[in-house]
């Protein structure tokens, strides 16, 4: 059994720089600060101290009696009486009692574990769309920066005769749509800042530094499904059943005869009446007892819980099998379609992008097809969002199946 600490079993000494994290660093700061993760370790801890207590004999018991009327012997009267007993179990009671609880620790370890797999992913799924909140920032006031331009080039033609109010007041209306989208993304960037502190267990408003662009690396790639039989859960579930299977063998040992061994000590007075050579002397009497469980029905049902328990946990465990293996499959080809859909919106944003330079050198030149421009350049943004979109659906299911498949970090 596991009987290492915590911090040694997350951190493994690693340091992490304040300036810039990235979301593995991030997990193993959640992993050492969230209490959530530390009270599951906790009671792995806890399940482990099971193991002594059913595996220990129970406390002898001592006795002592004090004839109130002594009983006359053949030595002298019997003044007091002193008893130990210890009893003992059936042979492998405690061992197979030990066992259980060993599976039992087990399991909370494996369920520890499977909390850890849950913190990374839910840190996944608010780290991404809060890189995409940061990157739409900037898009966002690339956009600004293109939209003013176009803004003095059309006050610029206005003043020339060559350009139309409309065009001016057009191009002032999506400048100050995207000043207004700025200032929303920002507001949204504190909100999940908040969220994405709290599973880290730090301070609302702590600063979050992020060092990642939002792509798809060769690294982000999908784990084989064989590899889902290694998730925490299913593991959990599968060392339950071994422990009502020993649980169903410490059901009938229980059953049987528990033995006894234990010696009394009687002091007698010495007559007065006689001289005889044993006079007053002290009685030693050894005893063996032997419990007699004649009422089966708590032994029975004992049996029966422990073997109800054991088809619960296999239909358990063949019901967790299908939803892992049918969510894997669902993110598998959600990961599928948004790799298509990143690099259809690539190709749509080159192209937007050249359709764009053409129009602007032809309205430069000509003061004509503003509208046009503007509608591009609108395009161009919207293209530019859905892609990073896309990234992040295809990031988020990626963490779902690193999450199902039990991926280490």
């Amino acid at each position: 059994m596991r009987t290492f600490t915590l911090s040694f079993l997350l951190l493994l000494g690693m340091s992490f720089s304040a300036a810039s994290q990235s979301l593995e660093d991030y997990f193993l700061v959640a992993a050492e600060n969230n209490p959530g993760l530390q009270a599951k370790y906790k009671a792995f801890e806890a399940a482990m101290e099971k193991i002594s207590q059913v595996g220990s004999l129970q406390d002898p018991n001592l006795s002592f009696g004090y004839f109130v009327s002594p009983v006359e012997t053949r030595v002298g009267p019997q003044q007091a009486r002193f008893s130990l007993t210890q009893m003992f179990p059936w042979f492998g009671t405690l061992r197979a009692q030990e066992d259980v609880a060993s599976l039992m620790a087990e399991a909370k370890y494996q369920e520890f574990l499977d909390a850890k797999n849950q913190l990374y992913n839910q840190l996944a799924a608010v780290y991404y769309p809060l890189l995409e909140t940061h990157e739409l920032i900037a898009i966002e006031e690339e956009n600004l920066r293109i939209l003013e331009t176009y803004y003095s080039l059309a006050t610029s033609k206005l003043e020339n005769g060559q350009g139309s109010l409309a065009d001016a007041l057009r191009v002032d209306i999506m400048i100050q749509a995207s000043k207004t989208n700025v200032e929303v993304l920002k507001m949204k960037i504190k909100g999940s800042n908040s969220w994405f502190n709290s599973l880290l267990a730090k301070s609302h408003d702590s600063p979050v530094e992020i060092s990642e662009k939002l792509e798809i690396s060769a690294a982000d790639r999908m784990i084989s499904p064989d590899s889902i039989h290694t998730n925490p859960l299913l593991e959990s579930v599968d060392l339950k059943i071994q422990a009502s299977e020993a649980s169903v063998l410490v059901a009938q040992k229980q059953g049987m005869p528990k033995l006894g061994a234990g010696v009394d000590y009687v002091l007698v007075g010495e007559r007065t009446d006689v001289v005889m050579a044993d006079n007053g002397k002290n009685v030693l009497m050894p005893m063996i007892t032997m419990s007699l469980p004649i009422f089966r029905a708590k032994y029975k049902g004992a049996q029966k819980e422990a073997e109800l328990m054991q088809e619960s946990y296999k239909l358990e465990m063949a019901e967790l099998s299908n939803k892992l293996y049918g969510s894997y499959y669902r993110y598998s080809s959600d990961m599928q379609i948004q790799k298509d859909l990143i690099s259809l919106y690539g190709k749509q944003v080159v192209t937007s992008e050249q359709t764009l330079e053409l129009l602007y050198n032809g309205y430069s030149n000509s003061g004509k097809d503003f509208e046009e421009v503007l509608r591009v350049q609108q395009q161009l943004l919207e293209f530019q969002k859905m892609k990073l979109k896309a990234i992040v659906t295809y990031k988020t299911s990626l963490a779902q199946i690193n999450y199902l498949t039990a991926k280490t970090y």
